[in-house]
């Protein structure tokens, strides 16, 4: 019997995702002035409010003040009426040093024993329903509020639009799990009060349907077919969304790790990634395991996969890989034998990852809105100021763990051509 799923996302300018940019922020600039650093920060938005809180074991000392005013800059709260604004917001700050307790399991006189930097598991997922093989009903959520975002940023229609947005998008799928057409998309969008109150939800609905949606398509040829004139488009359904971003809602870091990963498809070991250097296997480890699950479907063992690590604090080995291809499999091996190869072909200890997905890049900004997975792998030129005022610009490989890098491997191990 066909059935429905549904992905939410939500815009840069969510409060949640405030808070995820300015962390991720920090780490991006403790790392590119001294790679070695040890970072886990949050951050706290309110009204008119930034608290920045975390441990740091860095060599460099940064001005966190100008960094946070940066983000919130580029993010768009630049006038006053938003009560969030980049130039007047307080700024405090109570980062402190490391826990030399913590770091003593991690750091090890041999690199490649570094321990994981906590105990925990963590999960990656693929699926080939879509051609960065992430979950449709996501995808089409992120890209609903990028393009939301173009348009608001290029200034020349919806001239009325603030930075805050949700999304979601509800899919039938048939019984042999393909999407078969769109039921519901669901847009909340912070913007300017209207003058006239009874056109503005009119007004508004009507401009997404006929500016958004288009660009929407244009960007998704192949699923064209399934935007047709059926579809329950629920557009700001509470009427007005004037009081928003940090203003109408307190953000915190991590509060957003569904959206950050697969929109509910696969699984979630709960911890979050924003803010923590990779020596946190929360995060590393997370990329990882997506790194694992996507090479395996690119090369023809599965079309659709879960894979799971875990660990204990301290220690280089994971404590397990499992692997659930929910029946997909198009090798005769079992999920558990499957499992075991994967664990030959990828080198799982925190070290290793950190290696062979060149993690201790400042390449994590880019990441801290519209999801870490299902993003396009590129070589981008980043520039840095110290507290002194010393530039320094670094050349970043962004998405690492989305490279198709290993599926040769992955078919020489499982034998396929």
């Amino acid at each position: 019997m066909p059935y429905l799923f549904t992905s939410e996302s939500v815009s840069e300018g969510h409060p949640d995702k405030v808070a995820d940019q300015i962390s991720d922020a920090l780490v991006d600039n403790f790392l590119a002035w001294d790679p070695r650093s040890k970072v886990a920060c949050e951050t706290l938005v309110t009204t008119g409010q930034v608290v920045l809180a975390g441990e740091v074991n860095s060599k460099t000392y940064l001005d966190v003040q100008t960094i946070a005013r940066d983000v919130i800059s580029k993010i768009g709260y630049t006038k006053s009426e938003y009560m969030f604004e980049a130039k007047s917001c307080g700024v405090l700050s109570a980062i402190h040093e490391q826990s030399a307790d913590i770091n003593q399991g991690v750091d090890k006189a041999n690199p490649e024993e570094q321990g994981a930097g906590d105990q925990g598991m963590m999960f990656g997922y693929a699926t080939n329903e879509t051609e960065n093989y992430m979950p449709l009903a996501l995808d089409m959520a992120h890209l609903l509020l990028k393009e939301l975002s173009a348009i608001r940023k290029e200034g020349k229609v919806m001239t009325y639009l603030r930075p805050d947005a949700k999304s979601q998008v509800t899919l039938e799928y048939s019984d042999d799990n393909k999407p078969t057409r769109i039921d519901a998309i669901v847009i909340s969008t912070q913007h300017d009060d209207f003058a006239d109150e009874k056109s503005m939800q009119a007004t508004i609905a009507a401009d997404v349907q006929s500016i958004l949606i288009p660009r929407v398509i244009t960007s998704y040829p192949q699923y064209k077919h399934l935007f047709n004139d059926s579809i329950h488009y629920h557009i700001n359904p509470t009427g007005k969304f004037v009081i928003g971003g940090p203003h109408g809602d307190t953000g915190i870091t991590g509060r957003k790790i569904i959206v950050d990963t697969y929109g509910g498809k696969g699984a979630h070991g709960g911890g979050a990634f924003s803010g923590k250097d990779p020596s946190k296997v929360d995060r590393s480890a997370a990329y990882a395991t997506r790194h694992i699950a996507k090479n395996l479907v690119a090369a023809g063992v599965c079309d659709e996969v879960t894979v799971q690590v875990s660990y204990a604090i301290g220690v280089a080995e994971p404590m397990g890989l499992y692997v659930n291809t929910n029946g997909s499999a198009k090798v005769k091996m079992t999920d558990g034998e499957i499992a075991k190869k994967a664990s030959e072909v990828f080198d799982m200890r925190p070290y290793a990852i950190e290696q062979r997905l060149k993690l201790r890049q400042p390449m994590y900004s880019e990441c801290a809105a519209y999801g870490h997975m299902g993003r396009q792998p590129e070589t981008v030129t980043k520039d840095f100021f110290s507290a002194a005022g010393d530039k320094k610009t670094v050349s970043v490989e962004l998405f690492t763990w989305e490279k198709l890098d290993y599926t040769d491997k992955v078919k020489s191990a499982f034998g396929l051509s």
